[in-house]
């Protein structure tokens, strides 16, 4: 799939890496020099969220807190600005659920879905891919995803 990740700290660098292993092609925003082994293992850096939107058929988010995504998704030139109808957002951060809720639905306004997944196990699961992922969305959605 075509798969744009933006959030690439200390865990979203081994997930993103693990979606490149996996076959997957990534589209990256934020890129930093730590994180120019991605752009090595083939992902393709991206200006913005949007251009990251334009070019994945979902975006996933790994942030660090709620302004963050809200900045991201809906900010100036952000993922919002970029999607068509019938993408996919799945924000992996742990942020505010209040917020979670409105973001899921301003995204679902522009005719796209919306899954919210925090995960647990920090760095260490990151980098063994063992992840506990606990998703909030529609079933078909989930099973999409």
């Amino acid at each position: 799939m075509k798969i744009g990740f933006i959030g690439l700290g200390v865990m979203g660098r081994p997930m993103a890496q693990h979606l490149i292993d996996a076959g997957h092609e990534l589209y990256l925003h934020r890129v930093k020099p730590v994180s120019n082994s991605l752009l090595k293992s083939g992902a393709r850096a991206c200006g913005s969220g949007a251009e990251v939107a334009r070019s994945a058929e979902i975006v996933i988010l790994m942030l660090p807190d709620t302004p963050d995504v809200e900045a991201v998704l809906f900010g100036d030139d952000g993922v919002a600005h970029g999607l068509d109808a019938g993408k996919l957002v799945i924000d992996m951060s742990s942020i505010s659920p209040i917020a979670t809720k409105d973001f899921a639905a301003r995204i679902e306004a522009l005719g796209c879905d919306y899954l919210d997944a925090p995960v647990s196990g920090g760095e260490v699961g990151a980098k063994a891919a063992s992840l506990t992922i606990m998703v909030g969305g529609k079933p078909d959605i989930f099973e999409r995803a």
